[in-house]
């Protein structure tokens, strides 16, 4: 079976190709793609930006905020079956290797795979996708594909409030530095526990989006005073909870500042490959507990439920700023490139 599948090939050389799709194994999902996010890290290793895509290996079809349809299975698939809506995992554990078995987190694994940035582990961004059974995972008939496509967005946000022992109620005033995606998805989540949320990010439009997406207050650190404004939505005790969705290097190190005495932090935004000049003394005198979240362990179910119960009181839809059938895949990623202030998820189309 034939199918067009982009492969980049390098920074900035996105191919789309026609390929003979290989022979499906007996534990493996023939999946028909109907929508993909660009995500800001398919951004980066577009632009050469990041090492996270393996283009030195070899080129790599990009893609893992995805939905799609479930086309064909192989003998031994029992938990997803033809015309299921589907999505699936991100980073890929083998379940076998010593780590895996001692329960540490799939980024830990020794022989881990990343859907959509390596040559190993085809993304989403073509006509077909086959993927191993158990990182498939199905989604409720009445969503759309468009949502369907949010849910590993919304699972890393998700698991920074949630994941590795987090924990969350109405008692706590948050604070959710960022307001992309990601941020987006941690406010939503740090709501549905009706704390108080506070949303940090310096530009204007994403501000206002937090507004609409559950943030109870947002404050611009560009005006240099972010920590007296938080002191002062949280009665001069800081939050309880801070999540940094940012990895903007000042919004890393204003964490140590803008923290409550015993605050929950947790790393989101990532900032691999670079060195960030903090305060860490705060860590010992506030009492901080700070816990990273890269890879999101046997959450995409729970994600999918949690999201099946709070998805009506957003609008989902209008997260998406700017669609391009597939066939534009190049548009597409011009405007992600070249418009990151207004293009909050641009989402390509296969219907």
């Amino acid at each position: 079976m034939k199918a067009k599948v982009a492969f980049l090939y390098g920074p900035k050389d996105l191919r789309v190709e026609e390929v003979e799709l290989p022979v499906l194994r007996d534990d493996q999902v023939l999946i028909k793609m109907h929508a993909v996010g660009i995500c800001g890290s398919d951004v980066e290793c577009f632009e050469g930006a990041s090492a996270e895509g393996r283009y030195d290996i070899a080129p790599y079809t990009p893609g893992h905020e995805w939905a799609g349809e479930v086309v064909e299975t192989g003998s031994k698939v029992t938990s997803v079956k033809k015309g299921m809506k589907v999505t699936g995992d991100c980073v890929m554990a083998c379940g076998k290797c010593e780590n895996c078995k001692n329960g540490l987190m799939p980024s830990a694994c020794l022989n881990m795979r990343e859907l959509g940035f390596r040559p190993d582990s085809p993304g989403a961004m073509g006509e077909y996708m086959i993927l191993e059974e158990q990182y498939t995972h199905p989604i409720p008939d009445d969503w759309d594909y468009e949502l369907g496509a949010w849910v590993e967005t919304f699972s890393v946000g998700y698991w920074g409030i949630w994941g590795n022992g987090g924990y969350l109620d109405a008692s706590d005033d948050v604070v959710v530095l960022g307001s992309g995606p990601i941020g987006l998805s941690a406010t939503m989540t740090a709501k549905a526990s009706n704390a108080m949320v506070i949303v940090v990010d310096p530009l204007a439009s994403r501000r206002e989006t937090a507004l609409k997406y559950g943030a109870d207050h947002v404050v611009d650190p560009s005006d240099g005073k972010v920590v007296e404004s938080i002191n002062k939505l949280t009665k001069g005790k800081g939050p309880s909870v801070l999540v940094e969705c940012s990895g903007n290097d000042k919004g890393i190190a204003s964490v140590f500042d803008i923290a409550g005495h015993s605050c929950r932090v947790g790393f989101i935004g990532h900032s691999i490959g670079r060195k960030v000049s903090a305060e860490l003394g705060k860590v010992i005198w506030k009492n901080l507990r700070i816990v990273g979240s890269g890879g999101t362990k046997t959450f995409m179910p729970r994600t999918i439920k949690f999201l099946s119960r709070i998805k009506d009181n957003y609008d989902f839809k209008a997260l998406n700023t700017h669609r391009f059938k597939f066939a534009d895949i190049h548009k597409a990623f011009d405007v992600a490139c070249h418009d990151k202030a207004n293009a909050r998820k641009v989402m390509i189309k296969f219907d």
